[in-house]
């Protein structure tokens, strides 16, 4: 996309949508840089502020890297993933029926950010799931849910079950499938899946010899414990320096 084409897009959208278009970018760029893209595959996507019964997401351009992703490139489709604003890349129907299941399932949920990482997949493939043997893992425990494994997720009919099993949580293993992460905000969905994809790196590295799980009564103490720690500010206590990160990688993603 040419200079023209992105002042273009800019013009066409709000302050507040192009901030978000910025964050998911930057998101998109840090998925990447952590290793944990899956090529052209996976989505991460975001709401963008409008009318409550008007809903509009943004989405990775289909056939793009992660790391090639900007904020001027990415797709503004609505529920059915069909486009509402010109864009000259396709998008994926079947790679949205996760995201668009849980963000008409849970208006609180600004971004949905999901994963095919190689620990994350091992952990969703294993019939304890997440065991309490590390602080992050702890955290993760602390609004996991799992959602069982019905095929590639190309079929609507799976969309009410998967906003059941994830009900109110933050955290998400899709089972045989990765991991997911909902928040109010792109800093928050990045946090927790910084922290869930960090506990099943753990677990898979500890499984090669006898684990220690965490005393119950420390595991119920977390939610309160995190808070304090992050000041009550959620992603945002990392996503500042994200962000300079990112910007140090290659600034482009901002255009």
């Amino acid at each position: 996309m040419n200079a023209k084409q992105q002042n273009d897009i800019r013009a066409q959208v709000s302050a507040e949508e192009w901030r978000i278009r910025v964050d998911l970018a930057a998101c998109y760029r840090l998925v990447a840089h952590y290793g944990w893209d899956d090529i052209v595959f996976t989505h991460i996507s975001a709401r963008v502020p409008g009318p409550y019964d008007v809903h509009h997401f943004l989405i990775n351009p289909y056939g793009m890297m992660f790391e090639e992703i900007t904020a001027s490139s990415l797709v503004k489709v609505d529920e059915q993933c069909s486009k509402v604003l010109d864009s000259p890349y396709p998008v994926n129907p079947a790679g949205f029926v996760i995201h668009s299941a849980i963000h008409a399932g849970r208006p609180d949920v600004e971004c949905v950010l999901h994963t095919h990482t190689p620990d994350g997949i091992a952990v969703s493939a294993q019939a304890g799931g997440l065991l309490p043997i590390s602080q992050q893992a702890t955290i993760a425990l602390a609004s996991l849910a799992y959602h069982g494994y019905e095929g590639i997720a190309v079929n609507d009919a799976e969309k009410p079950r998967l906003v059941n099993d994830l009900g109110n949580n933050v955290n998400f293993i899709l089972r045989n499938h990765g991991l997911l992460t909902v928040g109010p905000s792109v800093a928050d969905a990045f946090l927790a899946m910084f922290n869930l994809q960090r506990a099943c790196e753990i677990q898979v590295r500890a499984q090669a010899a006898a684990l220690t799980e965490v005393d119950p009564r420390i595991v119920a103490g977390v939610k309160a414990n995190v808070e304090k720690v992050t000041k009550g500010l959620g992603g945002q206590i990392a996503w500042p320096a994200l962000l300079r990160k990112v910007e140090r990688l290659d600034p482009s993603y901002k255009s």
